[in-house]
């Protein structure tokens, strides 16, 4: 039985913003309803905060930044702060998995892996706040250069609905580690776990205005943030579309951004890999969190000797995975609300349509509501690479196999597509292994393997359309931060 359960779902829970560490409504008194994807059926709301109650956190992170101790807190008392609220985190951690899974509609066991990740990041972050350090560079005679790592000031996170735990932790560690204050905006549709966090972290002590979580819509508290003139900095994690709306904000005031944009990623499986490993690996990256992930496995791509069987295999597998709701704990729960629904079944119309095979399609349970967003898992074969379901990211359980001749094949294949965030490759090969892994055109590329318990130390990004800017690892902390240089001449 999980522990505080009841404090989590009760009906009609109120979630307030912080604002400079107090709990704050909108000051329009308007809020947003939250649904649960599993039901349909509201059970809390939210601020809908517009331009003012951004314009406060905003103020509040600048005063903290200027005038708290904060980014000129020794970095080791940083770390401990991050540590702290990580160590909280775990000792709440069956109220927010349940919190997590509910808002999301992700299985249970999914919003523990949540929980897990995210006190990895604390602590990952927590320890390495003292571990970025300058250069000496050789200069003229006459002449001393060094470089410092400095915080942008006051940085803006704009999260997904689809990991808020998970991304609000990867960006808070990175960038209150370097000294910076923030302001995070969750998604409308996922923020209950955020403001928990944010609660937390005022019991850990952090600060006044250090951490200012707000909650609106994007066309409202999105926009506004981006935009303000009194940021440093942005980092959003969605659709190439929003990501280009953020960008262009943030430009009118020439500030930095990071973007991670989503994927179409490649899992490319030669006749030589290890199937029955591959094959539990293989399903797992689409129908985790229902597909709805950026670095999704949605292209499967096989060398045509094991086609047939490969096929054939992942085709029984899908028509065993069910969908469910949050707390049956099955293969994969709803979509996050009906338009992600309605979106999915679009392309799984329109890919019938044009005539392509489907070669396994899983069920929904008889548990599940039917006023929940559930969809079907649906795995096509011999799919056309140019096919609007082989390009465009379908962000749910939908999963697409190709065949291919030879490895310049299968490459050619793999960077197709106009985005390369995560690519797996399978292949008992040493040599294939380097050579696929250094010409396919992703941010991270597999060996053996896909995903690794969230990878808090492995840098996180995308070419082409999949965005650019690094987030987890060490890399997260440069983004954060700008290097000043200071030359000193005593001759």
């Amino acid at each position: 039985m999980l522990q505080n359960l009841s404090r989590v779902v009760a009906q009609d829970k109120k979630f307030l913003n912080i604002i400079n560490g107090s709990n704050v409504a909108a000051l329009s008194q308007e809020t947003i309803t939250v649904l649960c994807p599993s039901d349909g059926r509201a059970f809390a709301t939210i601020p809908a905060s517009k331009a003012e109650d951004v314009d406060l956190a905003v103020r509040a992170a600048r005063r903290a930044f200027e005038h708290n101790p904060w980014s000129r807190m020794p970095a080791f008392e940083r770390g401990r702060l991050l540590t702290r609220l990580g160590q909280l985190i775990e000792h709440h951690g069956d109220e927010l998995a349940a919190l997590e899974s509910r808002d999301t509609g992700k299985p249970i066991r999914q919003g523990k892996a949540d929980v897990a990740a995210a006190m990895r990041y604390y602590e990952f972050y927590g320890g390495a706040c003292d571990k970025i350090h300058g250069d000496t560079i050789p200069f003229l005679d006459g002449y001393t250069a060094l470089t410092l790592r400095e915080p942008h000031g006051v940085v803006v996170g704009i999260i997904p609905w689809n990991y808020p735990m998970q991304i609000m932790a990867r960006v808070v560690g990175a960038a209150l580690a370097m000294g910076n204050t923030l302001v995070i905006k969750p998604a409308e549709d996922a923020s209950l776990s955020t403001i928990r966090v944010g609660e937390l972290a005022i019991e850990a002590g952090f600060p006044d205005g250090v951490l200012n979580v707000i909650t609106g819509y994007g066309r409202d508290a999105g926009a506004a943030l981006s935009s303000h003139p009194d940021i440093d900095y942005v980092t959003f994690t969605g659709s190439p579309v929003t990501g280009t709306a953020i960008q262009q904000a943030a430009a009118t005031n020439n500030r930095g951004v990071t973007m991670e944009l989503g994927g179409k990623s490649p899992q490319i499986v030669f006749a030589d890999a290890d199937i029955e490993k591959a094959l539990p690996v293989l399903i797992n990256a689409i129908i985790q969190n229902g597909g709805q992930t950026c670095s999704a496995g949605s292209r499967i791509l096989i060398e045509r000797p094991i086609y047939d069987d490969l096929a054939s295999a992942l085709g029984e597998r899908f028509n065993k995975l069910v969908a469910g709701p949050h707390d049956a704990d099955l293969d994969l729960g709803p979509m996050i609300n009906p338009a992600q629904k309605r979106r999915v079944e679009n392309y799984v119309a329109l890919a019938t349509e044009a005539g392509i095979g489907v070669i396994g399609s899983g069920s929904i349970d008889t548990s599940a509501p039917a006023s929940g967003f559930y969809v079907t898992p649906v795995l096509f074969g011999a799919v056309d690479p140019a096919a609007v379901i082989a390009q465009e990211e379908v962000f749910g359980p939908v999963l697409s196999l190709f065949p291919f001749d030879d490895e310049q094949d299968a490459i050619r294949l793999a960077n197709s597509t106009e985005y390369g965030l995560v690519a797996g490759v399978w292949t008992r090969d040493g040599a294939r292994q380097h050579r696929v892994a250094k010409r396919v055109r992703a941010g991270q590329v597999y060996v053996n393997a896909y995903g690794a318990g969230g990878g808090v130390e492995l840098p996180f990004g995308g070419f082409k359309k999949s965005g650019h800017g690094r987030e987890k690892g060490f890399e997260a902390l440069y983004d954060m931060s700008a290097t000043k240089t200071i030359i000193f001449r005593h001759d």
